[in-house]
C-alpha cells in the first residue's frame, strides 16, 4: 500500500494504517464505510484538529483515540468525518407527496377515529434544514394545527450538526430554495443582518436530539413517515439491512419511508413497497 500512502507531500504524516485503524473505529461506532479512496477525505477533516492539539502525527492522534480518556476525542472524530451536506426542501418531490397524500390521509383517519396524532421522524438530519422543511410543510397543510398532537424528531450523529439545527440560525443563502413566501411567514433577520431564525412556530414543533443509529432508540414511535435520505450509502449491506428492520418497526402500518435518490430497498419489498421515486410504504 506504499502508494497510497503520500505522508510525506503532507503537513502531518498519515500512514494507510493510520487511515485503517480510523476508518475501523469509525465503521465499529457508526457502521459507516470508508473505502480505502477515502483516505485524502479523511486527512483533510482532520488535520485541523491535529494543528488544535498541537500534535505532530496521525500515529499520535490514533494513540491518543487509544488512551484512557480516548473516548472524549471519539465525538469529535466522528464529527469530523460525519458528510453533512443538506438543502431546504431538497429533493422536493418528497415534500409534495407529504403534503399530498401523506398528510391528506393522516386527516382522514383523524376525522373517522377522532386521534388527532402526528410523528415525523428526520434520521440523519444534518443542520435542520430537512425537519424545518417537513415543519413548513405541516404548518402549510394543517390550517388547524394547534389542535393537533403533532411532532417532528430530528436527529443526527453529529452533535455540532444537531445544536445548529436546534438554534435555527441560518444565512440568507441557506435560504434560497425556500420559496419565498415561506421565507417571509417562518424567518426573521437578526438585529445586525448577520443570520436569519427560524420562527417559534416551526422551532415547536421539532425536538432536535444526538442519536446513533447503530445504538438504542430511545423513541417508542410509531410514526406517520420517516426521512432517512442519503445516509444508508455510507452503510454496509447488513447494517443497512438491519436498519430498514428497525425503521419498519417504529412505522405505523403503512408509515412511509423517504430515501436518498441514490438509494434502494429492493432487498426488502417484504417489508417496504415502492410506491414513487425513492418512497416506500411500509406493508400493512
Amino acid at each position: 500500500m506504499a502508494s497510497i500512502d503520500v505522508a510525506e507531500q503532507r503537513e502531518f504524516p498519515f500512514s494507510f494504517k493510520d487511515f485503517k485503524y480510523l476508518a475501523s473505529l469509525v465503521h465499529e461506532q457508526t457502521g459507516i464505510v470508508l473505502k480505502d479512496h477515502k483516505m485524502n477525505m479523511v486527512y483533510s477533516r482532520l488535520a485541523r484538529r491535529l494543528r488544535e492539539l498541537e500534535l505532530s502525527s496521525f500515529r499520535e492522534y490514533c494513540r491518543l483515540l487509544q488512551d484512557p480518556g480516548g473516548d472524549d476525542e471519539l465525538g469529535t472524530l466522528i464529527n469530523a468525518i460525519t458528510t453533512n451536506l443538506t438543502r431546504f426542501f431538497r429533493e422536493s418531490h418528497h415534500f409534495d407527496h407529504l403534503k399530498e397524500v401523506v398528510f391528506q390521509q393522516v386527516q382522514e383517519e383523524a376525522h373517522k377515529t377522532g386521534n388527532n396524532r402526528l410523528r415525523i421522524w428526520s434520521a440523519g438530519c444534518s443542520s435542520g434544514e430537512e425537519p424545518y422543511s417537513i415543519a413548513m410543510s405541516l404548518s402549510a397543510a394543517f390550517p388547524r394545527l394547534g389542535s393537533w398532537d403533532a411532532r417532528i424528531l430530528a436527529t443526527d450523529l453529529d452533535t455540532s450538526m444537531v445544536a445548529r439545527g436546534k438554534s435555527g440560525k441560518y444565512s440568507a443563502s441557506d435560504l434560497e430554495t425556500i420559496p419565498a413566501s415561506l421565507r417571509k411567514r417562518y424567518f426573521s433577520l437578526s438585529a445586525d443582518k448577520q443570520f436569519v431564525t427560524a420562527s417559534d412556530q416551526l422551532r415547536n414543533l421539532i425536538t432536535f436530539k444526538q442519536l446513533n443509529l447503530l445504538g438504542a432508540w430511545p423513541m417508542k414511535g410509531p410514526f406517520d413517515a420517516i426521512f432517512c435520505r442519503n445516509v444508508m450509502i455510507y452503510f454496509d449491506e447488513p447494517t443497512k439491512s438491519k436498519l430498514i428492520r428497525r425503521y419498519s418497526e417504529m412505522l405505523k402500518p403503512g408509515g412511509w419511508l423517504y430515501i436518498g435518490h441514490s438509494e434502494t430497498l429492493l432487498d426488502s419489498q417484504h417489508i417496504f413497497q415502492l410506491m414513487g421515486r425513492t418512497i416506500y410504504r411500509r406493508t400493512e
